[in-house]
């Protein structure tokens, strides 16, 4: 059998990560050249923070692919998740999740999910916890924890994508195999350089029962402002998802790869609402020939009651702030004598 992620695709999927990252590395430097004349803009709006973290790092979920951080205590995320996969060798799929995000003190997060297609799927319990306050660490190590319940039975095969024989996904179906709970554990890492915003999950899940199906990888976004009050925002996300369900297949059956690459947007029509488009295209054997991703959030909490700074804040250091009011203070004191 030839191998289902061949070596043009590795260079192609390496090639892409490593300018995705390098890209990181250009803005930054870009950054630290420009920081020194650039001149501290205040709006009069204080940056709404989890802990430190600027705005889209204080909502959980960063992007349509990635999660970032944690809440601030006391806040609650709503998200409406739309993703539709065009499949090779089957019909295309609708799935539709529900999740619910409560921030917790001391850096905790817990959450719920309910995820379906034409029934019910899974219904999930998350756990998050982050090491530190914001920056405290570089790339705000977050430990990511989940367990998903399955409700529904398998609604086709999850291995590599072939041509069935006529009247074999009937069968399939037929059969009724009931889906198997699962556990998954992420690492979440997240940055802001300058006005580039970064995140990246590496992920590990494993299926307890049925097949007993793996799957690991990783995910990242990078997202930058278009408008002033950067309520719109654009970039680029990608994930990779290696699998494999040897309970069931030749201990020879190579290991399946899906590599997904395209752009993003986030708008904010509201302090409190957010929509993520995002279509992503396959670009390995197994890969799906397009997944898009639809994601309506709202995000009830103190933090909300404040709109988003403008990045030319975010990396200022709060004494700035103290020694440019007392500054002002004591020239209004001059002026009055």
């Amino acid at each position: 059998m030839q191998p289902r992620f061949s070596f043009r695709n590795r260079l192609i999927s390496a090639a892409l990560s490593f300018g995705f990252l390098g890209c990181l590395v250009a803005a930054e430097t870009l950054n630290a050249q420009t920081t020194t004349s650039q001149a501290v803009v205040v709006t009069g709006e204080e940056v709404p923070s989890a802990y430190g973290a600027t705005p889209d790092f204080s909502r959980g979920r960063f992007s349509n692919l990635t999660n970032a951080y944690v809440l601030p205590p006391g806040a609650v995320y709503f998200g409406l998740i739309y993703q539709g996969d065009s499949l090779r060798f089957n019909r295309p799929d609708s799935w539709l999740t529900q999740e619910v995000e409560i921030g917790l003190p001391h850096r905790f997060g817990i959450a719920f999910e309910n995820r379906s297609n034409t029934q019910d799927r899974t219904f999930s319990i998350e756990g998050r916890y982050a090491f530190a306050d914001w920056n405290k660490i570089p790339l705000n190590p977050t430990i990511f924890v989940e367990y998903k319940v399955g409700i529904g039975t398998i609604f086709h095969d999850e291995g590599p994508p072939e041509p069935m024989p006529k009247g074999e996904a009937k069968e399939f179906l037929a059969e009724h195999e009931p889906l198997p709970d699962a556990f998954e554990v992420r690492l979440l890492l997240a940055q802001n350089f300058g006005k580039v915003e970064w995140a990246l999950n590496g992920f590990f899940e494993q299926e307890i029962g049925g097949d007993r199906g793996r799957e690991c990888g990783f995910a990242q976004s990078m997202m930058f402002p278009v408008t002033s009050d950067e309520r719109l925002k654009v970039g680029v996300e990608m994930q990779l998802t290696v699998f494999n369900d040897r309970g069931i297949r030749d201990n020879n059956e190579p290991d399946s790869y899906r590599f997904i690459i395209g752009p993003t947007v986030a708008w904010k029509p509201s302090k409190n609402t957010r929509l993520d488009l995002s279509p992503l295209f396959g670009v390995t054997d197994d890969s799906p020939h397009a997944s898009v991703f639809l994601v309506f959030s709202y995000l009830m909490g103190s933090e909300t009651e404040q709109a988003e700074a403008p990045a030319s804040t975010r990396n200022s250091y709060p004494s700035v702030h103290r020694l440019s009011a007392r500054l002002g203070m004591t020239r209004a004191a001059l002026s009055v004598h």
